[in-house]
């Protein structure tokens, strides 16, 4: 575990140059920059630009898929080709492959947004082809590299791509509450991804950075909630809410009990961690959010209707979780892997406020009232400001080679030995 985000890459004689060698290196450094361009680009057209978006896929229905097929699930693809590397002592996609898996991604973005019949057929087979080659690599390195705890997530990469298929279908029936249905899939299936995730690196994360102090990696505990998880997408898949609302309350509970093991008073002047324990937490309570509204106890209408909404635990997890936890992942995983110091720099610290701030904007506008429009344009802004101070921090380095000389990746039988 000690060699969680160590990672090598390419060196070259000339650091200061932009390298396509280098940029096609490991899959963080184009998916990255992808999918935070995509997330600024497609936030200004749904929230100051809707009347582009044309059908099947337009309006509200677009702006949900591609906020977490588009961006959320491409980060995390990313973040996947890049630590299985480490994991298994094997790069899973570099180069001409990795450029190939790109283009998919591409192709599933310009179709989805010129819309008609024929951009969407095209779209929607780039981006199953995108899934399925993403896990195909993953699934090669870790049965390479002898990584058996980890062949689950080319399983879940591939449950997240059939969500999606099954996404789109809904769009073209028009359907809303079949639509709202297979949405969930998709983000409980990326909630079950990103508890893994989470639940393995912000302890790591934590340790390395604060002197002396010990957090149990509550594996036992880690294997429940995703049992629980895994159940309440299979009863969301098999239309069961009542079912799928307990194991989801279980799951978010649990989330929100490890945390409190994982010592949160140490971590609360270093926000290069409490914005991880932040994303972590509102996943929790989004999942709780989830379960509220599947379970009919609330009625719309009343202060605690609010939680009897599709958009509550949508935002909670989607915006207030995974976006929170992304931002924090994006600076932490590409200071590292791109060898610089681990040290939060003004403009990180900006991004990362700016999308607390964002949060913060959106989830006081799911409240109806005479300013729910301005919030929305405002939440819009933070949120442009957070990703467009990314790009401009980080898009230089993504693109060059690492200034310093390469970590030595670890031989596939040790890094097997360590993630099993």
């Amino acid at each position: 575990m000690s060699r969680l985000m160590q990672i090598e890459e390419t060196p070259a004689a000339t650091p200061t140059r932009p390298s396509m060698e280098a940029f096609l290196a490991l899959g963080f450094r184009p998916l990255y920059l992808a999918g935070t361009v995509w997330a600024l680009v497609s936030i200004a057209l749904w929230v100051y630009a809707p009347q582009l978006l044309e059908a099947p896929l337009g309006g509200v229905v677009w702006h949900a898929h591609e906020m977490l097929w588009g961006f959320i699930i491409t980060i995390a693809v990313g973040f996947l080709l890049t630590a299985s590397a480490t994991w298994t002592g094997f790069n899973p996609l570099e180069g001409r492959a990795l450029g190939a898996l790109c283009v998919l991604w591409i192709i599933a973005r310009i179709g989805f947004l010129a819309g008609g019949m024929t951009g969407f057929w095209i779209a929607t087979a780039a981006e199953l082809l995108f899934f399925l080659g993403a896990a195909i690599s993953l699934m090669r390195v870790m049965v390479k590299g002898r990584s058996r705890r980890n062949y689950g997530l080319p399983v879940l990469m591939l449950a997240l791509g059939a969500a999606d298929l099954l996404y789109l279908l809904a769009a073209l029936e028009g359907n809303y509450a079949l639509l709202m249905r297979r949405f969930d899939l998709g983000l409980i299936g990326m909630a079950i991804v990103a508890l893994l995730i989470a639940r393995r690196v912000i302890p790591f994360f934590t340790m390395r950075m604060v002197p002396g102090l010990k957090i149990p990696m509550l594996t036992r505990s880690g294997h429940v909630q995703m049992v629980f998880s895994a159940f309440a997408l299979i009863a969301g898949l098999l239309d069961l809410p009542k079912l799928m609302a307990p194991a989801l309350a279980l799951t978010g509970l649990i989330s929100l009990a490890q945390l409190v093991y994982w010592k949160p008073g140490a971590v609360a002047r270093k926000p290069m961690l409490w914005i991880l324990y932040l994303g972590y937490a509102f996943i929790g309570i989004g999942l709780l959010a989830a379960a509220t509204q599947l379970s009919g106890l609330l009625e719309p209408g009343t202060a605690r209707g609010l939680f009897a909404r599709n958009a509550a635990h949508v935002h909670l997890i989607g915006m207030a979780g995974f976006c929170v936890l992304i931002i924090g992942m994006l600076n932490r995983t590409a200071l590292g892997h791109l060898g610089r110091p681990l040290a939060l720099d003004g403009s990180m610290l900006a991004n990362h406020y700016l999308m607390v701030l964002a949060v913060v904007l959106r989830l006081a506008a799911l409240w109806p009232s005479a300013a729910t429009q301005h919030l929305l344009h405002l939440a819009a802004a933070a949120w442009i400001l957070s990703m467009g101070l990314y790009l401009w921090r980080f898009g230089p380095m993504l693109i060059r080679p690492r200034p310093d000389k390469p970590l030595v990746v670890p031989a596939p039988v040790a890094a097997a030995a360590t993630s099993r």
